[in-house]
């Protein structure tokens, strides 16, 4: 079974021999090996490079334990190249090797040597890894499945693809497995062996009670509004615990620097500016949310909710929180301030979107609450309501958009329908 990754072929492929170090991010088991190893690389070789002008090392192997040396891998790779046609280098989990970040500067000097690499620790995939690399690294993020590569390798109709996909989400490997019971155990297994381990490891966390507790409480409450003071509030009241402000805010760190969370900043549409506080939180993977939960609040808005974030990121929208603020006067005649709140606010370039994810709109009543944020934004860019019901897409005289999850999901230029 293949499964095209095509978004993430397609960067590569235009990042091809651009004089930067392509950096593959992303979170633990989500295809990274697997694009550059197997996609990417047949890729090259149908185009017409010879297998010995593809230099692959995995470093976690045991066989490549000599290597994680940087002298004594920058010597081996120096051996491989004996002319001066282009070689491409792809060095996988990288975080094995001492000083990498000197490692992969060197040899992008190497004049006929493309070079790309993976890395799957907190350290490695941070947000100042671009940094790491003195400007010379071109990153592309890879996120697990979408629901679009889901289906196309699911065996079975889309509703119960969407049952599966919203209650494991879309790690690759899930599809291998062929119970409920084992993509319970393989998440699991992950979440507490591999992510959990990984952050406290790298991060020297003295307390994992207390981060396993902020990954419980952030897991029970995806999408609503938190921050640092509010979380600790959580803590005392619930387990008692004295956490302070600064260590919440440096696990929160610790979570989206690994990739696990992803954090969506408000942003007020009117005054346009960000507000630092409070903020959303989502997870780069719905199934290690339920997980975390043991697959018990399954609500399914919330979740609809994530999926559509996430499949924003994926499409490589920068992805905000909308306040819009209004003037309205109440039931003794008083003029009140009021913020109203968009779900997501799109953007990629020039091109902006307003999109409120709505799970049903079973009356006019429920339909005119969710509509309401959109028109006051008074502007001109694409408003969109996404609802879980597979409905034939409408827009109304205002220009609001309704389009069904499916529709939203599946077709890659939803936006623009």
């Amino acid at each position: 079974m293949e499964i095209k990754r095509n978004i993430y072929l397609n960067k590569l492929i235009k990042r091809e021999k651009n004089g930067l170090v392509k950096v593959v991010t992303g979170i633990r088991r989500c295809g990274k090996s697997y694009l550059l190893f197997h996609l990417y690389h047949n890729y090259l070789l149908e185009k017409g490079v010879d297998e010995d002008h593809i230099i692959a090392i995995a470093l976690d192997d045991i066989i490549n334990t000599e290597l994680r040396d940087p002298m004594t891998l920058y010597k081996h790779i120096k051996t491989q190249i004996t002319d001066d046609r282009d070689y491409y280098l792809f060095l996988d989990e990288i975080q094995f090797v001492g000083d990498f970040s000197d490692l992969v500067n060197g040899l992008s000097h190497i004049r006929n040597l493309d070079v790309y690499v993976t890395g799957s620790n907190s350290k490695f995939l941070s947000s100042d890894i671009l940094t790491e690399f003195r400007g010379r690294g071109d990153e592309i993020r890879v996120y697990p499945l979408s629901f679009a590569e889901y289906v196309s390798v699911y065996d079975g109709s889309i509703s119960q693809a969407w049952k599966d996909y919203y209650t494991y989400g879309g790690l690759p490997l899930i599809l291998s497995r062929n119970d409920d019971e084992m993509k319970a155990e393989y998440l699991t297994t992950l979440l507490e062996k591999v992510y959990i381990s990984d952050i406290v490891e790298r991060n020297k966390v003295k307390n994992e009670d207390e981060l396993e507790e902020l990954v419980n409480i952030l897991a029970s409450s995806v999408g609503s509004l938190t921050n640092p003071s509010k979380l600790v509030k959580t803590f005392r009241s619930v387990k008692q615990s004295k956490i302070t402000d600064k260590t919440v805010k440096k696990y929160l760190g610790f979570l989206t620097d690994a990739f696990l969370l992803d954090k969506a900043k408000r942003f007020d549409v009117k005054g346009k500016k960000y507000i630092e506080t409070p903020s959303k939180y989502y997870f780069t993977d719905i199934g290690i949310r339920n997980a975390r939960l043991n697959f018990r609040q399954q609500e399914e808005n919330h979740i609809m909710e994530n999926i559509i974030f996430n499949e924003l990121k994926i499409r490589g929208y920068r992805v905000d929180v909308g306040l819009v603020e209004i003037v309205e006067t109440n039931d003794e005649g008083k003029k009140v301030q009021k913020g109203l709140e968009i779900d997501f606010i799109a953007t990629k370039g020039n091109n902006k979107y307003y999109i409120q994810s709505a799970f049903d709109m079973p009356n006019e009543a429920k339909e005119k609450q969710e509509k309401k944020s959109l028109l006051k934004t008074k502007d001109s860019f694409k408003k969109i309501i996404v609802v879980k019901d597979d409905i034939k897409l409408k827009r109304d005289d205002s220009g609001i958009t309704t389009m069904g999850i499916f529709d939203f999901l599946l077709n890659e230029n939803s936006l623009d329908m």
